[in-house]
């Protein structure tokens, strides 16, 4: 019996101990979340500064509390931005990109600039997102939109472009014109999109070409991840410059980029991704450029059947069809002139689309040579 009653004893001994040790855990804890709780009321309250200050966690949205220019005579304030967007207003409206609605706005220097004002979950970090308009400041190339600056606070993500005339090639290409705004003297252009002709076209995608070309080319290659017709813009000359690099990442030593999800828009989005493949490469704007091409000729946008004999068809196979027939010419879009047009360009033109859009990555040209080919093509 003596032994029995030691043993219960020290059973509540080792109870009430085990207890104390869960109870002192839970009053450190409680404690640590506090603290933490008002640190982030400090770091609300703060006033808005006008400086660089990156949290101390890439997740954290709270410490956030910066804005970066690349000319330090351009503004970059939220203040700034509301008044040379008229408070966001969607008359202001001239896209909708990745993540975001992007605004005309002139700033009080006069200068006309697109402000691009993201989703709240467009970057999970601040850290990773100065970082990577930072790097991408630093390009510069003719067929490349420029980043001018940004602002950030908490969850709020602006970013400022360059202002380029003329809007993007899908508008061009499946909206034939553009009512003029009413009574609001900054948007109204007056533009009336006529279709346009072969050489333009074939320029424009020139233009995509030697932009990619540049990315690829970099000592970290940058893969853009979502070319498409709404993410080339169009200057006054009808140049082409790629935009909307909210999906570009640069890649590693391997020359690819592991993600943990599928990038970029239905139509244009090459058959690995269909079977699963999450490693994305050069060799996925290859395929996006391909047929971006196939769009440009045709006027057919990649995510909408074609018809061929009465069945619907996939655009790129589509495209293979036409070409295996020899039947390219009847391809192109009804709005492009034919008065001078040569055969032998259309031909040309399509058999690169052809190659670009090969089954397999390995079947893809990289853009060196896709660029030698277009620019060698007759028109």
């Amino acid at each position: 019996m003596e032994h029995g009653f030691q043993a219960i004893l020290a059973a509540i001994a080792s109870f009430i101990v085990v207890t104390v040790i869960f109870a002192v855990i839970i009053l450190i804890c409680q404690y640590r979340k506090a603290v933490q709780i008002r640190r982030n009321n400090q770091i609300r309250t703060r006033p808005l500064r006008n400086t660089n200050h990156y949290p101390t966690s890439s997740n954290s949205f709270l410490a956030v509390d910066a804005s970066w220019s690349w000319d330090p005579n351009l503004k970059i304030s939220m203040e700034e931005l509301s008044r040379a967007t008229d408070n966001f207003s969607p008359l202001r409206i001239v896209g909708d990109g990745s993540f975001g609605m992007v605004y005309k706005a002139q700033l009080s220097t006069g200068v006309f600039v697109a402000v691009k004002k993201l989703s709240p979950d467009a970057f999970q970090g601040f850290r990773e997102f100065a970082a990577e308009m930072e790097t991408l400041s630093k390009l510069f190339h003719r067929n490349i939109v420029k980043i001018l600056g940004y602002w950030a606070s908490g969850p709020e993500r602006l970013l400022v472009y360059e202002y380029i005339e003329k809007g993007n090639l899908d508008q061009w290409l499946h909206e034939p014109s553009s009512p003029t705004q009413p009574n609001d003297d900054v948007l109204s252009t007056d533009i009336i999109r006529s279709p346009l002709s072969w050489e333009t076209r074939v320029n424009i995608i020139r233009g995509v070409a030697h932009g990619l070309c540049y990315l690829h080319g970099l000592q970290k290659p940058i893969i853009h991840r979502d070319i498409k017709a709404s993410n080339v813009l169009l200057d006054s000359e009808f140049q082409a410059h790629i935009a909307d690099f909210g999906l570009a990442r640069r890649m590693d030593k391997s020359h690819s980029h592991v993600s943990t999800q599928v990038a970029g828009t239905i139509g244009y989005m090459p058959p690995e991704y269909r079977d699963g493949s999450n490693v994305a490469n050069q060799k996925v704007d290859v395929y996006s450029f391909g047929v971006l091409m196939i769009e440009t000729v045709s006027g057919h946008r990649p995510n909408l059947a074609v018809k061929l004999e009465g069945n619907d068809i996939g655009l790129v196979n589509w495209a293979r069809k036409m070409k295996e027939r020899n039947t390219e010419m009847e391809m192109l879009d009804v709005n492009i002139p034919r008065e001078g047009l040569k055969e032998e360009s259309v031909r040309e033109y399509v058999h690169i689309a052809c190659m670009c859009t090969g089954e397999l990555q390995k079947d893809r040209p990289e853009m060196p040579e896709v660029v030698k080919l277009l620019d060698s093509m007759p028109l």
